[in-house]
């Protein structure tokens, strides 16, 4: 469960003549019934149908409701038909006015500035709660925006291309103020600006703290970004790989030596104690059932600990989402369906309930007790954390397992129909293991 940090700024931007109860029901009830004059709702494309659920009931009970996030921001003319008003983007600049509106009675439909200034100082108040989760993992932020144009992201629809910051001071004294001495920065890059990110690096570093992030493969170009990060506290980060498979490279117009300089970047970013956590994605119309045990070869062989694997997902507002829906490749419009995990979409080259199954196998062989133990010797600098995300991947996997043929046979029927004529087994004694073959012991490399 990722730390949110959204409804925390909310709250810091709200004056202080207004009382605000924030709740998030990933580990709060809900009460439809409580008392208040205004309910601000955020959400994301998989949770948006239970939002817009919520939104109703607030509003059947004569309640004015807000809704804002990325879903909301990427959609606003859909979230408004379960909303009084939206904010789209980012509320620095514009939650004050949203308040004075509200209480004047003249609330807009539609609140939205460009890529507000991050200059302002937010005090995140209420910390101490925060803290109770994920271990005292708590959230900071130091920038907004991403450089990239990456066809299945939105990012930089929401946050904007132009890299801003929040100044260094105001991030330390965040930091401070939170009494935290473990921080997931929620950044979309925490190295995609150099020079700032070495001077955050130099002045969280007297703090003695520990923290992760999100970085992209080019924070290995500068040895000494690399060791001013050691230096102050990093313990791990994120990395958006991409594919392994030798066809995407192709298609991507790339030579199989970059996967040669991504093996020496993640023997640089752990050989200064860095926990190295790999996200990969299946899915891109050059994969065939080969590159599920293709990743887990690159896996194993780089002696990666941890690692995120995912489906491609087709996101509103993004270009593979205008690509699959202009060749009707799109399963459902169900958004609860939209979630890094579930196939959404008719892919090239296998179908959409190969992709399903082989995305669960691989994550299943990746996170087997076996598996674990035997990488557990590769991460010799953070064991915990190294358990800590394994044993709540296989977790979340274990729950994805049993749902499997409730979801296939909502999304996949005609794939379950075509193999249960070939395989002859009936469905609701289906297992994913019956689609994919276990993993040929010859393709395991040796350690």
């Amino acid at each position: 469960m990722m730390p949110q940090l959204a409804l925390n700024l909310l709250e810091g931007l709200t004056p202080p003549q207004h009382q605000v109860t924030r709740i998030e029901e990933e580990i709060e009830k809900i009460d439809l019934d409580a008392e208040c004059d205004l309910v601000g709702i955020s959400a994301m494309t998989s949770n948006a149908p239970r939002a817009y659920y919520l939104a109703d009931e607030f509003r059947k009970r004569g309640k004015k409701v807000i809704m804002g996030g990325v879903h909301p921001s990427i959609l606003p003319d859909e979230a408004l038909a379960h909303a009084d008003s939206v904010v789209v983007g980012e509320a620095e600049g514009v939650w004050e006015q949203v308040l004075e509106d509200f209480q004047s009675g003249k609330l807009q439909t539609k609140y939205y500035k460009p890529f507000p200034s991050l200059e302002k100082y937010v005090q995140i108040r209420h910390r101490r709660g925060t803290r109770k989760r994920l271990f005292g993992v708590v959230p900071v932020m130091s920038t907004r925006g991403c450089p990239y144009n990456c066809e299945f992201c939105c990012v930089h629809d929401v946050f904007g291309r132009k890299i801003r910051h929040v100044p260094v001071e105001n991030v330390v004294r965040d930091m401070e103020e939170s009494e935290g001495k473990t921080f997931l920065f929620l950044d979309d890059n925490i190295i995609g600006d150099p020079k700032y990110a070495k001077e955050l690096f130099r002045a969280i570093k007297p703090m003695n703290i520990r923290w992760g992030g999100q970085a992209s493969i080019s924070f290995v170009k500068e040895t000494e970004m690399m060791r001013l990060a050691a230096e102050s506290g990093c313990m791990g980060l994120f990395f958006g790989l991409e594919s392994v498979s030798k066809s995407q490279l192709e298609a991507m117009r790339k030579s199989p030596k970059d996967i040669e300089h991504v093996e020496e970047a993640i023997k640089k970013v752990k050989d200064f104690g860095i926990h190295f956590h790999a996200s990969m994605i299946f899915g891109f119309d050059d994969d065939t059932t080969d590159i599920f045990p293709e990743t887990l070869d690159f896996l194993d062989k780089n002696r990666l600990s941890s690692a995120s694997l995912n489906v491609l997902t087709p996101y509103p507002g993004t270009r593979t989402y205008q690509q699959h829906r202009a060749e009707g490749r799109l399963i459902t419009d169900n958004w609860r369906y939209y979630d890094h995990n579930t196939v959404v979409f008719k892919p090239r080259h296998m179908t959409p309930l190969e992709l399903y199954a082989g995305r669960l196998w691989a994550v299943q062989e990746f996170t087997k007790f076996s598996a674990t133990a035997k990488r557990c010797f590769t991460d010799y600098a953070h064991p915990l954390l190294h358990l800590a995300i394994n044993v709540g991947t296989r977790k979340s996997i274990s729950n994805e397992m049993k749902n499997f043929p409730g979801v296939a046979t909502q999304l996949y029927r005609s794939d379950l129909d075509a193999l249960q004529d070939v395989k002859g087994f009936p469905l609701p004694s289906l297992r994913f293991v019956d689609l994919f073959p276990r993993r040929p012991q010859n393709q395991i490399p040796a350690s």
